[in-house]
């Protein structure tokens, strides 16, 4: 199955920046992909996601602040986080779940990564 390496995580006052990177294994292009958060004492929760054909969502918090985006050629998924809040901070986790090949849809079994700690501020 694909292995998913995240980077990027760390350390930021409230309204600076960072972007998380993860770098999956094989070619992603017939993955869905997404990056999800959990924070001490909460559930995880799934911040943003990415299709095959590029179609993103984002959870309302992050609307306007954030971007995910995809390299395919490089196999790495991208977070861009801008104006950072407190309640952003926590673990992010990388995901994928590979595309069915009849219906184009996104499968329900994620690969995840490690995760990558983001703390503000």
């Amino acid at each position: 199955h694909v292995q998913l390496v995240e980077s990027g995580g760390g350390s930021v006052q409230a309204g600076g920046s960072l972007t998380l990177s993860c770098v999956a294994s094989e070619y992603t292009r017939d993955y869905c992909m997404g990056w999800s958060r959990q924070a001490g004492g909460k559930d995880r929760e799934w911040v943003s996601t990415i299709t095959q054909t590029d179609a993103a969502t984002y959870i309302d918090s992050v609307k306007g602040r954030f971007t995910i985006s995809r390299d395919v050629a490089s196999n790495t998924l991208y977070l861009q986080m801008n104006n950072l809040k407190p309640d952003d901070s926590a673990m992010y986790y990388c995901a994928a779940t590979r595309v069915r090949p009849l219906s184009r849809q996104c499968g329900e079994n994620y690969f995840w990564g490690q995760g990558t700690q983001v703390t503000v501020s």
